[in-house]
């Protein structure tokens, strides 16, 4: 799949078909050397970033294992600036960007796209930045013709997809009406380090939320990005819920805990159900149904003390946002926790991985009641590797696979904006999806 031509890409006589805006940064780097790798022939792909020089060492270093790099054009833009933003968005018809924290340095980027019909893709995972974004952009978007695609990395292809595959998986069997209820992603193994952007991000939006009471009531409502008041299924949809296994399903053993990226993954998932319930189709299969409800929570084991030691990662992860909010604090956080632009060795990253879970309560032909189980997994490190995976065949996607892609347009999520070819190019980049009915 990844080799596949680029014959589809638009032609609007721009220089590239691919901007990846931050290549210099730790991520920015497998991804320049992914796409180095799997690119087609004819993807025309740039680099860019603030600096000349450090570009310059990129592409060297990087083309003395793929000589084509050597030929990749440098652009130099600044994300403060809205006029080189402009013309960098002009200049291509995919911009990757990786230069965050958004809040503060993607908002012109943004705007550029979406007026110049470009498509767009990004590692966020800050709710108020994806808000804003849909407020401001998403009529620009639509009118434009751009794709702006949110949360192309571990947040949140995984869990976008873990839902749209088992509900796809549903109506592919010839269910005439295909509604999922109450559906819950489990995490069962996580394995891999957390990036410094993410780190960064996450800070970012912890002190916005403290200085704007406006912004922490956003950031908390479940539905935020949802493109109509309530979400499907109702806002009764706790981040941080400590949950019994067996009210999910009988199997399982033991608590579960609230899952730390969970607050962003579950905001995209439902911004998928809203824009899917939002058309007008021919058949009520294609959309999720109005009793959706989703969460996600993480296993902590299935022994006598799984409670426990739920509670403490609940309460552990609102420690850690009190603490980012606390100037006399956050300097001690700080010092424990990766800075923008580091990452693991290779060989740390090598022994990344992780499995999700989804169990989804099905209404099938509005009659018959049936609990099925989705299962994800990636044997790769899920913030670094997998996330460039990820990512970079999200804008493979755009660019290569544009004639299959779902006819919409606006700030989208990946299974809304991406579907069928992006997930045949995921499980080409070694991701594993399977569904299965549960007795």
């Amino acid at each position: 799949m990844t080799s596949q031509s680029s014959s589809s890409t638009r032609n609007h006589g721009r220089s590239h078909d691919i901007v990846v805006f931050g290549a210099t940064g730790f991520v920015g780097t497998l991804i320049t050397e992914y796409l180095a790798e799997h690119a087609p022939a004819d993807v025309r792909v740039a680099l860019a970033g603030r600096r000349q020089e450090k570009l310059r060492s990129l592409r060297d270093d990087i083309s003395s294992r793929h000589p084509r790099v050597k030929d990749w054009p440098l652009v130099v833009a600044d994300a403060a600036s809205p006029t080189e933003m402009k013309a960098l968005a002009e200049s291509t018809n995919v911009v990757l960007t990786l230069v965050g924290p958004y809040a503060q340095y993607g908002r012109e980027l943004v705007k550029a796209c979406a007026e110049a019909g470009t498509d767009y893709v990004d590692l966020t995972g800050e709710v108020l930045f994806a808000y804003e974004s849909v407020e401001k952009y998403h009529d620009v978007a639509k009118q434009s013709g751009a794709r702006i695609i949110h949360s192309c990395g571990f947040d949140s292809v995984p869990s976008d997809f873990a839902v749209n595959f088992l509900f796809t998986e549903l109506v592919r069997q010839g269910h005439e009406k295909v509604e999922l209820w109450d559906t819950t992603l489990i995490v069962k193994h996580l394995r891999g380090g957390m990036s410094g952007g993410t780190i960064d991000s996450f800070r970012t939006q912890v002190a916005q939320t403290k200085a704007d009471p406006e912004l922490a009531k956003i950031a908390a409502n479940p539905d935020a990005l949802s493109s109509f008041g309530s979400g499907p299924g109702g806002s009764n949809q706790p981040d941080n819920a400590v949950v019994r296994g067996k009210d999910v399903h009988p199997s399982i053993h033991g608590w579960l805990g609230p899952f730390f990226m969970g607050p962003h993954n579950t905001r995209i998932v439902r911004r998928t159900a809203s824009l899917l319930a939002d058309e007008t189709t021919s058949s009520a299969a294609h959309e999720y149904g109005s009793g959706f409800r989703y969460r996600e929570v993480m296993s902590v084991g299935d022994g006598p003390k799984s409670w426990l030691k739920a509670q403490r990662l609940k309460y552990g992860m609102s420690a850690m946002k009190f603490a980012m909010a606390t100037p006399q604090l956050a300097k001690f956080v700080d010092a424990k926790l990766p800075k923008p632009g580091e990452g693991p060795s290779a060989e740390q990253r090598a022994k990344g991985r992780f499995t999700y879970e989804l169990y989804s309560n099905v209404r099938l032909d509005g009659d018959t009641q049936e609990t099925w189980k989705c299962e994800v997994e990636l044997e790769q490190d899920p913030g670094y590797d997998g996330t460039a995976m990820m990512i970079s065949n999200a804008a493979l996607a755009l660019v290569c696979d544009r004639d299959r892609l779902p006819e919409r347009t606006g700030v989208l999520t990946p299974a809304t904006g991406l579907g069928e070819p992006y997930l045949e190019r995921l499980q080409a980049g070694g991701m594993k999806f399977s569904a299965k009915k549960m007795r």
